[in-house]
C-alpha cells in the first residue's frame, strides 16, 4: 500500500490543487461551485480526515463580517440531527488551519457542541484562497452591497485587474463592478446604513455619484427618516438649492443636463467625473488607475 502522502501523525500531507483544478483557476470566468465540487470529488475518501475545531481560523481574505444568526441556526439545527454531510476544504498553516471553503459549517458545528469536522486538507495561493473566499459569499450568500464592494476592491488591488478585466473575472457586468465600487466612496456613517438595510442599493447607486458630502448626508438622512423612493431622490439630486451648507454663500446652480452626463460619465468611466464650467474634470486614484482610464479612451502616450 503507498503511504507516500501520510505523515506520521496519520493525516494526509498537503497536496497541491491538481492539474485538473489549476486549470479551473485559469479559466477567464470561475465558477465556485465547479471548484468546490471538483475538489470534493477528486478527494477519495480516506483522505477526508477530521480536524480539531479549535485549530480552524478563518481565511484572512473572507468578506463577510456578519453572519446571518436565523439561517446559521438552521445550519446548526440539521447539522445537530444530521452531522456535517460534506467536508470543509482547509489549508495549513503555522498555527493550526485556515477555513478555504465551509466558514458557515465551522460556526455551525461550534454552536451544537461539535469538537471536530470532516474536513479536506489543500495547498492554496493566496489569490486562489481570496477568489474561492469572494465567490463563495457572491454565489452562495447575500453579502452586504458593502461587503461585496470591499471585496471586489480587495481583488482588484491584489491582483492589479481593471474594472473591466474584474467584471470578466468574475462573470459580472462592467456596470454592475462599478456601481458596487463607487458605494466605497461614501462616507462611513452612510455605509453602515447600507449595511443595517436602512438604505437600499438603488438609494445608495444615486449617493454614490454626488460630489458633496453634505449633500449625501442630507440626502441620507431624508432616505431614512422620511422613506423617500429612488425616484424621488434622483429628483432632489437635480435640484441647486437643496441644501444650503453657507447661507452666506450663493450656491452655483447646476444644469440638469450637465448632472445627468456627469451621471453617465461617472458610470462609463468607473470614476468620480465633475462637469462644470465648460470643463470636465475626471478622477485617477493611481498611475495603474490613469492607465485604465487612457486605455478606456484608447489613448496611447508615448
Amino acid at each position: 500500500m503507498e503511504t507516500n502522502n501520510i505523515s506520521e501523525s496519520g493525516i494526509p500531507k498537503r497536496r497541491a490543487l491538481g492539474k485538473g483544478l489549476e486549470e479551473l483557476f485559469s479559466n477567464d470566468v470561475i465558477d465556485y461551485n465547479t471548484v468546490e465540487e471538483q475538489i470534493v470529488n477528486e478527494t477519495p475518501k480516506e483522505e477526508v480526515v477530521m480536524l480539531k475545531l479549535d485549530e480552524l481560523r478563518s481565511n484572512p481574505y473572507q468578506p463577510r463580517k456578519n453572519f446571518d444568526e436565523v439561517a446559521l441556526q438552521e445550519l446548526a439545527d440539521s447539522i445537530k440531527e444530521h452531522g456535517v454531510i460534506q467536508p470543509i476544504i482547509a489549508k495549513k498553516s503555522i498555527k493550526g488551519y485556515e477555513i478555504i471553503a465551509g466558514e458557515r459549517r465551522v460556526k455551525a458545528s461550534r454552536m451544537v457542541g461539535l469538537t471536530e469536522i470532516p474536513a479536506i486538507v489543500k495547498d492554496f495561493t493566496d489569490q486562489q484562497m481570496m477568489e474561492i473566499a469572494l465567490l463563495e459569499n457572491l454565489q452562495r450568500e447575500n453579502l452586504s452591497a458593502i461587503e461585496e464592494a470591499n471585496a471586489y476592491k480587495k481583488l482588484q488591488e491584489t491582483l492589479i485587474l481593471t474594472q473591466e478585466e474584474l467584471a470578466k473575472r468574475l462573470g459580472k457586468s462592467r456596470s454592475h463592478i462599478t456601481n458596487m465600487l463607487g458605494l466605497l466612496s461614501l462616507p462611513q456613517n452612510i455605509q453602515e446604513k447600507i449595511n443595517n438595510k436602512e438604505i437600499s442599493m438603488g438609494h445608495a447607486r444615486v449617493l454614490s455619484k454626488l460630489q458633496d458630502e453634505n449633500q449625501q448626508q442630507e440626502l441620507a438622512k431624508k432616505i431614512v427618516n422620511d422613506g423617500i423612493s429612488v425616484r424621488e431622490l434622483e429628483k432632489l439630486t437635480m435640484e441647486p438649492t437643496i441644501i444650503k451648507t453657507n447661507p452666506q454663500r450663493k450656491r452655483e446652480e447646476k444644469n440638469p443636463q450637465y448632472v445627468y452626463l456627469q451621471s453617465e460619465l461617472s458610470e462609463k468611466l468607473g470614476t468620480k467625473v465633475v462637469v462644470k464650467k465648460n470643463k470636465i474634470e475626471i478622477s485617477f486614484v493611481n498611475d495603474n488607475d490613469l492607465n485604465r482610464l487612457l486605455e478606456y479612451m484608447n489613448i496611447e502616450v508615448k
